[in-house]
């Protein structure tokens, strides 16, 4: 079906913000500007007072912690996991990873996301599922940890989900290899997720060097930092790595980095809740490392508020560096879509050209936050919230309008959400 978004500000690849008109069809930005005669869509959408975004790029979440929400706050990472997070999940059953990744999902949906990029425990077939149902894109990963006594079990449910699943939903769907990280998988288990992702041409997404104590541990273990001896496995020679959090990096890091072109999925919101320090952003950008943004899981940030990532990213390193112009707005922006989307490994998305994916996010500026207009992105940075999101369309389906979602039953996955944290998080 073609789709017309009319009288729409639309942010351009290089940054400026048009009052002009989108054509969709099918699942593709047919143009962007005048609309001519022959163009006839079967839907009008009418952009007046809007701002259309590139639909926002979650390059690092665990959905379904959804369900952990503020059940476990200001601890230290390793307690936070080993105290908390994992004796909990270790009681999540199917419905539990059902729920609470619609849970996760709606709230994605709601602030403006339409690609997020998954790695969870066990039912990531359910996560798959959910996905298919809500109508946005996922880059799903079985969460694996080599030193449990069912590492090898972990492995092969990722190679089924990546069977079952990969290009599925009219492509919507990637999968990927989801090793959680170095101090949780040895390096003999490296390398056979390395032999078994790569025999299928798939990616691996993994957490790198989230906290010094990671880097400390693999020094005293290993006589080296975890970037240099998961090189040697051969992880990195995979199709395509995303690592997640990359806060302590030294000079033979980034080396590393840029030598197996790994992309980074930056967490500002959880890196600075749990404490862990402030990853190197400017620096990187500088280097040509292709920086994404993440949320982290909802029981880390708390929240999968792609924009306030987006915020965060350009406030934080401002301070950090004592630098007003470390990150700017734009760069920030790119930083949640167009970045986002290479870093996951999609092609033609994350920017609103012809040719390109219609996943799209409008933004109703019908609010005191977006006046006076002076320039549009600086005001979607620093001054809106995502509770100006309005319409989202992924693929070239509307799946929210008019801030009601049409795909799936918003009520229902709140009350079933609720449901099962109250029986799973019961003293």
């Amino acid at each position: 079906m073609k789709t017309l978004i009319k009288n729409v500000y639309v942010v351009m690849p290089d940054g400026t913000t048009p009052l002009t008109n989108i054509m969709l069809d099918g699942q593709n930005i047919a143009a962007i500007g005048d609309v001519p005669d022959t163009f006839r869509p079967g839907k009008v959408i009418d952009g007046k007072n809007h701002l259309a975004v590139p639909g926002f790029v979650n390059a690092h979440t665990h959905t379904s912690m959804t369900l952990l929400r503020s059940y476990a706050d200001d601890m230290a990472l390793m307690d936070w996991l080993n105290d908390m997070i994992w004796p909990a999940e270790a009681k999540m059953n199917e419905e539990d990873i059902y729920w609470g990744a619609m849970l996760a999902l709606v709230e994605m949906v709601r602030s403006g996301t339409t690609t997020f990029a998954d790695m969870y425990g066990p039912y990531m077939n359910l996560v798959a599922e959910a996905t298919l149902d809500t109508g946005i894109r996922g880059v799903l990963s079985r969460g694996i940890i080599g030193v449990a006594p069912d590492g090898d079990k972990k492995l092969q449910e990722n190679v089924e989900l990546y069977k079952e699943f990969h290009g599925s939903g009219d492509g919507r769907l990637t999968v990927m290899f989801g090793p959680h990280a170095p101090y949780t998988c040895p390096p003999e288990f490296l390398q056979q997720v390395a032999k078994t992702a790569q025999s299928l041409g798939a990616g691996i997404h993994i957490h790198m060097h989230e906290t010094r104590t990671e880097v400390e541990d693999s020094l005293k273990q290993y006589g080296k930092r975890p970037f240099a001896w998961v090189a040697e496995t051969g992880l990195f020679d995979c199709d395509h790595v995303l690592a997640a959090h990359c806060v302590h990096l030294d000079d033979n890091d980034i080396a590393i980095m840029k030598k197996y072109k790994i992309n980074v999925a930056h967490n500002p919101g959880s890196n600075m809740k749990l404490a862990s320090g402030v990853c190197p952003v400017p620096r990187l950008l500088k280097e040509g490392i292709v920086m994404a943004l993440g949320t982290d899981g909802a029981s880390s940030n708390n929240n999968l508020d792609m924009l306030e990532e987006v915020n965060l990213a350009a406030m934080l390193h401002k301070v950090n560096e004592y630098d007003p112009l470390a990150v700017p707005a734009f760069e920030a922006l790119k930083m949640g879509t167009e970045y986002g989307a290479k870093a996951v490994g999609i092609d033609k998305l994350g920017r609103l050209e012809a040719g390109c994916k219609a996943d799209i996010t409008l933004f109703n500026m019908n609010s005191p936050a977006w006046f006076p207009r002076n320039n549009l992105v600086s005001l979607l940075v620093y001054a809106a919230n995502s509770g100006s999101v309005d319409t989202v369309i992924c693929n070239g389906k509307v799946i929210m309008e008019n801030n009601e979602i049409k795909t799936v039953d918003e009520e229902r996955i709140c009350y079933e959400a609720q449901r099962c944290a109250e029986r799973l998080l019961k003293k």
